[in-house]
């Protein structure tokens, strides 16, 4: 298939102009013109550049990319990752807030689907742009059972930030999502779906008495880039490899 191709439908498909975004989305950096193999990957690194080559790919796709609207230096750390996708001839195209809120495919509703809600309605205002989804599960459940049933899903290790009451009605947003703690809490939330936290947020999600499962940045932003190269690989005659690094973060 030819790069040209498949990033015109990659573009279309995922509505890559359609949000405010700092990461620059598209093909980043250019690769070889036929593309036989696609990788994907949470994040744009040395690692995940070496293991797509490795597995004779000629495009990886990522959800955290390389350019960031900042003008970058190619030097040091940037000058080799560059250098090894450049040598490769292996793209890189980056899709950042539009697979968080994609409809089909991406990272918030790929969970809200694994988490069992039902009912499920886009909400979360980034900017001007809704990329989160509210949903219920059909009956309540304790905080401690509905994360069993999620890290099943996505894998083990979340904390948990409990109020003390069952889990209903949940708000999901993958990778930082816990700035969106007020709208869960005026969406009529009482739980919270995320990845990941600070200190500063411990005593606002007290405050607002909801369940918030920090699911991890890496473990919530799998979900979406697996149901692309699902995607792909039933559109397209092309081989897909996930190039799996978790972070523990």
């Amino acid at each position: 298939m030819q790069l040209s191709e498949l990033t015109h439908y990659l573009d279309l498909f995922l509505h890559i102009d359609e949000y405010e975004d700092r990461s620059n989305n598209g093909l980043q950096v250019q690769g070889q013109s036929e593309v036989i193999c696609v990788a994907f990957a949470v994040d744009a690194c040395l690692a995940s550049f070496q293991a797509s080559i490795q597995a004779g790919a000629q495009l990886l796709i990522v959800h955290h990319g390389l350019f960031w609207s900042q003008p970058m230096q190619i030097t040091g750390v940037h000058y080799q990752r560059l250098r090894t996708l450049l040598r490769a001839d292996c793209g890189l195209y980056a899709v950042h807030i539009p697979l968080d809120a994609h409809p089909e495919v991406g990272n918030n509703i790929q969970l809200a689907r694994l988490a069992g809600l039902q009912n499920i309605t886009p909400w979360g205002n980034h900017h001007s742009d809704v990329i989160g989804y509210l949903g219920e599960l059909a009956q309540p459940l304790p905080l401690d059972e509905f994360n069993r049933r999620l890290e099943g899903a996505i894998g083990t290790g979340n904390r948990v930030q409990s109020s003390g009451r069952p889990v209903h009605r949940v708000a999901v947003l993958s990778g930082f999502g816990v700035d969106f703690i007020s709208q869960a809490a005026e969406a009529g939330a009482d739980t919270l779906l995320t990845g990941e936290t600070s200190h500063t947020w411990h005593h606002m999600v007290n405050e607002h008495h909801l369940n918030v499962i920090y699911g991890g940045h890496y473990n919530t932003e799998t979900v979406g880039l697996k149901a692309l190269l699902n995607k792909l690989s039933e559109q397209f005659s092309l081989n897909t490899v996930f190039i799996d690094l978790p972070t523990g973060l």
